[in-house]
């Protein structure tokens, strides 16, 4: 490398400094002078004569090679007396921009590693440093030295110890040996020395011996480092001596040509040489086999060259005395390092048997070193799991699961919802994480079931090294998880989006599946393929269940895979309901591929959705169009079917899974009428679907819908075929007349009618708009109900008054509707998808409930920002196990507490431990208040059998035993039967971890989930809701007919059903119906029960008495619990009554408490004196029930309602003008897209 050094700066300041004084010396400064001066300068011949040239300098410079200076121009001050003047192109500007058009004759050139110039360093290169060629002189050392150790094969199978020709003295051998075992047997020595060695075998070993000794003297020369003694008494070197030296020698005197060598002995040499010649192939081809592969090469390569040192060794020995051949030889040392000694082969003479002590010496302390360094690399191997191989990754699909620490909860969701889609049964599952492999993770990857499927490789996603031994750039998609139970929850986000970030960067194109914690971080992860904010979920699932029962429940049962096979053997009419219809899921199918929904091509969707649920069982809530990326739920009836789009339905199985069965119906219709063809009983619509082994079987006794009639015939009850009320068809093509105008739209003339009936109302003051203010980036724009103006932060404190209003508690406020609780730790980002769809615009204003926000610490105002633009929404400094605060904040005027898992309890010593915290205390106020509705989120969703707990009730215990028989026949729910979780008052977001999962197989199922739980609204798509089913509304009888009464009335889809049945849970069993409370309570719920049996009775014959409440059920309990069932005794009765004394005292003691708190606080009790219990009920979900479903009353059924700002009339936009006058205020900061 050259540089030059630009020194025409110095030169020129120096010859400018120069020049007054050469004037001053010469005195002929004149004014022809100054001419002269501007003049181009003149050299003399001897100056430039004197100057030397640059050639003639690097010639005389060329000994020394490194730093070449051109100094011709620095002398040239004392060579000339007077300097010249400087030419016109030496002016100030050039020396300013530093022109560099003149002559390089003044630059500096300067080579750097000019050592590696010489002979020697060039050696060095070509034989050690380089490693493709020293690779090859390696190999061919390798095989100089195999070379040498098969001559001396071949030397010792011609040599025969009898013949005498070629020795230089003669040799006299004893024909006999003694016979006696005490007396030696004599040692020709001179067999030992002298071998037969044929000439052409010399010459040839001769020439590889000279050949090797001269590359051994070089290598010597290279790696010399001033020490020669070190050099010399390496034992490769000693060992190249021994073998080559004597060969050499008996060029020179012919005499030692059969002088004997060890030859064999190179067997270590050759050792040594394919150890470096494989770690120079490593480095050739940059790559690395693992450390295991190298210590078992190297134990092969020991034990081989132990045995064919020992055999070559005992064998030349035994030249002396026995003479055993090489074979026998060899069989003599396999036998003895193997520890069996047969003693049929032995040696004889001293020598070889002192040969074989020192062998069997080197061999007790060189072999259990090497297997102790195998059995550590093998212990670390297991750690940190091995490498997942090039050629596996390229012939088999795997995936990557990146997580911080692996549990056995976590790792066994995985795999049960991963591997339960049959076209991933061929996967691999390659989990890389950066800590030790858990004793319970380490037994479970030992089952044979995941022994062959699931890799652990320990290691971190940050480095290449790591991303490289899972094969990354190979996988089919990689799975970022984060560590939920960190105590610093954005800390755990921070290390998931650097494990994004380094995937990426990794593999492209590799797709990403990125779970997050905090919403505010989401937007670090937007280039990932699908995102799944934990917080995002879980703040709007706790919402959705205080308006629409056990909304967590659905969601869970829809994102996880099952066959609807859970609870089929049991005795419970609702359990075997309840669990067939939790195999429903969602799916999508493109509908001209569709035999489901084939035939409705241009139909409005919802009829589409009716008869496919009226034929076939399944539920269309969602359509896609082919040109447009976005989902839309329900999109109403003006949406036309078309063949490209795709269909997104709720079904027990995908449809190219199941199996149409035809019966021949021209015989039908040659023998009946077809006027008469849909009032038979057997006629009714087909809704029995029987999943066996993913296949599903529909009998279809008439595919085709009617089209003389949209009414549907009722089944007859004990014969009679008696009518209800009709039900208007569902029209093929949308008709804007038919369709009921939604409620939204007329939303804001009834607040403006009732205005003047309501008097201080606070909801005729709201507005509709986006709310101004978003906590985080990445948050999807809802249009809200809003307040004019926004409220001063003083007014969102509940419990203090300001200068604004004097209220201190809720009763102040004098709420119309119940309140929601809400109780956090701390006001994070998520709290606000909480607050969000309880605002959205589709709820009634005189529907919103009031939301209190009870924190452990005060909220910043950030936060306050964020959510002081909704009306309704406060907050509270207080923890719920504080009675006071949780009177304060009106929990006996609130119909929802939502109890927030804490971070701070997240962690803890033992796993499970981290709900002990919020289980107590929720059972507390359990008991506090039994007519609250508590919705829960726990971390482990194990402990949710703690919710509730009733130690003797021993229903619960037959639901425990339950639990554990579907868990060992391997559901994936087993917990579902768990009554809180079957009611929607607990709920864990760990179960929703199968969404991500279910994501790389259902990529539309993070949209679908964020639509229902109205995360994301898309223009055109519906939202969820409920409606209750009253008394008037029974004579509808069936859930089919109700789909029909939806669809044609008001374009709802029904998608299940909020099921709540009476039930009298037991403390005993020779007690079933014993009642703990007091007496005046127990008269009332009697007779709402006799009133609720009376009404089943005459709505449902089959039902006539309750299916928990019949003798078959208490016996199931009883055999489930395994108690002998003994008569109760007088003594029995009498401690049961008193356990009852004890109990009713224990509930007053209980009100009294309360009571007096809310003295203290100055609180007015009437409100907690009519709080009842009416925990005594059992409630689940019934996801798309057979249409025959029989309702219910106070059945709550979720609905999918149409977007009611997709297909306004104008009129309704004109007429909710003066709507949006008043958001003048909040004008600037919303979106105008949509006008009310």
């Amino acid at each position: 490398m050259n540089v030059f050094f630009n020194l025409r700066g110095s030169i020129v300041r120096q010859m400018v400094e120069d020049r007054p004084a050469a004037g001053n010396t010469k005195g002929n400064r004149t004014e022809g002078g100054k001419e002269a001066a501007m003049s181009p300068p003149r050299r003399s011949s001897s100056s430039l004569g004197d100057r030397p040239s640059t050639e003639s300098l690097q010639r005389n410079n060329s000994s020394n090679s490194g730093v070449i200076l051109d100094i011709a121009a620095l002398k040239m001050a004392e060579v000339d007396t007077e300097v010249p003047p400087l030419p016109p192109r030496y002016r100030f500007r050039d020396l300013l921009l530093g022109d560099q058009t003149f002559q390089n004759d003044d630059r500096v050139q300067v080579e750097f590693y000019v050592n590696e110039n010489t002979f020697k360093e060039r050696l060095k290169l070509f034989f050690i440093k380089n490693q493709r060629s020293s690779l090859r002189i390696r190999l061919f050392n390798f095989s100089l030295k195999i070379l040498t150790c098969v001559l001396y094969t071949v030397r010792v199978t011609l040599d025969n110890p009898n013949d005498t020709n070629g020795n230089p003295c003669t040799i006299f051998r004893n024909s006999s040996w003694p016979n006696s075992s005490t007396e030696s047997p004599e040692i020709h020595w001179k067999l030992i020395l002298w071998v037969t060695r044929p000439d052409p075998l010399w010459g040839i070993q001769v020439t590889v011996a000279l050949i090797s000794f001269l590359e051994t003297m070089l290598i010597t020369y290279l790696s010399y480092k001033g020490n020669i003694w070190e050099q010399i008494f390496q034992i490769s070197f000693i060992l190249e001596m021994i073998n080559t030296v004597p060969f050499i020698i008996t060029i020179f005197w012919p005499p030692l040509r059969n002088i004997f060598v060890p030859v064999f002995l190179n067997c270590w040499l050759a050792k040594g040489a394919l150890e470096n010649m494989i770690n120079d192939f490593h480095r050739a081809i940059q790559r690395t086999h693992s450390a295991m592969f190298n210590q078992v090469f190297i134990l092969i390569c020991t034990l081989l060259c132990l045995v064919f040192t020992g055999a070559c060794g005992i064998q030349h020995l035994e030249r002396a005395g026995k003479n055993l051949t090489l074979f026998d030889s060899f069989y003599f040392c396999i036998v003895t390092f193997s520890t069996v000694g047969y003693g049929d082969v032995t040696p004889q003479i001293w020598p070889s048997q002192l040969l074989v002590v020192i062998l069997i010496c080197v061999a007790l302390v060189v072999l259990p070193l090497q297997f102790e360094e195998l059995a550590y690399l093998w212990m670390e191997s297991q750690k940190l799991g091995g490498n997942y191989s090039r050629h596996r990754a390229q012939t088999e699909k795997h995936v990557v699961l990146c997580v911080s620490s692996l549990k056995i909860d976590l790792l066994m969701d995985f795999l049960n919802e991963f591997y339960a889609h049959p076209r991933l049964q061929d996967y691999y599952v390659v989990i890389l994480c950066p800590t030790d492999i858990d004793i319970q993770v380490r037994r479970i990857l030992q089952i044979p079931l995941w022994s062959q499927r699931v890799i652990y490789l320990q290691g971190s996603a940050l480095k290449d090294q790591d991303l490289m031994r899972a094969k990354m750039d190979d996988a089919e998609a990689c799975f970022i998880l984060s560590s939920r139970n960190e105590g610093d929850r954005t800390a755990a986000d921070h290390q998931t989006i650097l494990r994004a970030w380094a995937a990426k960067d990794f593999a492209p194109n590799c797709p990403l599946y990125v779970q997050i914690l905090k919403p505010e971080n989401k937007f670090h992860v937007k280039f990932a393929d699908h995102v799944v904010c934990e917080e995002e979920f879980k703040y709007a699932m706790l919402a959705l269940n205080c308006v629409c029962p056990a909304m967590s429940t659905l969601v869970t049962l829809l994102v996880h895979t099952s066959r609807g096979q859970e609870g089929q053997l049991s005795p419970e009419q609702w359990q075997r309901m309840y669990g067939r219809c939790s195999g429903n899921e969602v799916y999508h199918i493109r509908l001209c591929d569709s035999k489901f929904f084939g035939e409705y091509d241009g139909k409005s969707f919802t009829y589409a959705s009716f008869h496919a649920h009226k034929k076939y069982g399944v539920c269309l809530i969602g359509v896609r169009r082919d040109d447009n990326k976005s989902i839309l739920l329900n999109p109403g009836p003006r949406h036309i079917m078309a063949a490209t789009d795709t269909c997104y339905y709720i079904n027990i199985t995908k449809e190219e899974n199941s199996a149409f069965i035809f019966k021949q119906e021209e015989k039908h219709n040659k023998s009946l009428p077809v006027t008469g063809l849909y009032d038979a009983p057997s006629r009714l619509p087909v809704h029995s679907i029987i999943a066996s082994m993913g296949t599903v079987a529909i009998d279809l006794q008439n595919p085709d819908p009617p089209e003389e009639t949209g009414k549907l015939t009722l089944p007859t009850e004990n014969g009679a075929g008696s009518r209800r009320p009709s039900i208007a068809p569902v029209l093929e093509i949308a008709d804007s007349s038919a369709i009921l105008p939604c409620d939204l739209l007329s939303d804001q003339s009834e607040d403006e009618t009732n205005q003047s009936d309501e008097e201080g109302s606070v909801g005729s003051d709201f507005v509709k708009g986006y709310p101004p203010n978003s906590p985080y980036i990445g948050s999807s724009p809802t249009l809200c109900h809003l307040l004019p103006q926004k409220a001063p932060f003083c007014c969102l404190r509940l419990d203090k008054g300001c200068t604004h209003n004097s209220f201190e508690d809720a009763k102040a406020y004098g709420f119309k509707n119940k309140l929601i609780i809400v109780s956090a730790e701390t006001a994070g980002n998520g709290l606000y998808n909480f607050i969000v769809p309880l605002r959205a615009y589709y709820r009634p204003r005189k529907e919103l409930n009031p939301i209190v926000l009870l924190l452990d610490y005060q909220p910043d105002n950030h936060f306050l920002e964020a959510i002081c633009c909704f009306p309704m929404v406060y907050f509270m400094a207080g923890t719920i196990d504080n009675l006071d605060n949780l009177l304060q904040c009106g929990i006996i005027y609130a119909d929802n507490l939502v109890v927030v898992d804490k971070e701070s309890t997240m962690s803890a010593e033992e796993d499970y431990m981290a709900d002990a915290k919020t289980i107590v205390n929720v059972q507390t106020m359990f008991r506090l208040f039994p007519s609250l509705s508590i919705i829960t989120e726990l971390t482990h969703p194990s402990n949710m059998r703690f919710m509730q707990f009733r130690a003797k009730d021993c229903y619960s215990l037959a639901l425990s035993k339950l639990e554990k028989i579907e868990r060992d026949k391997g559901s994936n729910l087993a917990f579902m039967f768990r009554l809180p979780f079957a009611a929607g008052r607990v709920f864990s977001i760990s179960m929703l971890d199968t969404l991500l999962y279910q994501s790389f197989v259902k990529d539309y199922m993070i949209a679908i989930a964020r639509l229902l739980l109205g995360l994301d609204t898309t223009p055109g798509s519906g939202y969820l809701c409920v409606m209750k089913i009253t008394e008037e509304d029974l004579w509808i009888r069936t859930y089919g007919r109700l789909f029909q009464k939806l669809c044609s009335s008001s374009a709802e889809i029904p998608i299940g059903i909020y099921r709540t049945e009476s039930h009298m849970f037991s403390t005993s069993e020779s007690q079933v119906s014993i009642n703990v409370e007091q007496g005046e309570e127990h008269r009332d719920r009697k007779e709402s029960w006799k009133e609720k049996t009376a009404h089943r009775n005459s709505s449902a014959s089959e039902q006539s008495e309750h299916p928990l409440l019949r003798k078959k059920s208490m016996q199931w309990a009883r055999r489930l619990s395994r108690k002998n069932t003994k008569p109760s005794s007088r003594a029995e009765r009498i401690s049961q009554q008193r356990l009852n004394l004890y109990r009713r005292s224990e509930r007053q003691e209980l009100s009294e408490l309360v009571k007096n708190r809310m003295k203290h606080l100055g609180l007015p009790t009437v409100g907690y004196d009519e709080m009842n219990d009416h925990q005594n009920t059992l409630s689940y979900v019934l996801i798309n029930p057979p249409p025959d479903t029989m309702l219910e009353l106070n059945d709550i059924v979720y609905i999918i309602r149409s977007d009611p700002l997709a297909h306004m009339p104008e009129e309704s936009q004109v007429g909710q003008s003066r709507g949006t006058r008043n958001q003048t205020r909040f004008g600037s900061e919303t979106r105008n897209e949509t006008h009310l």
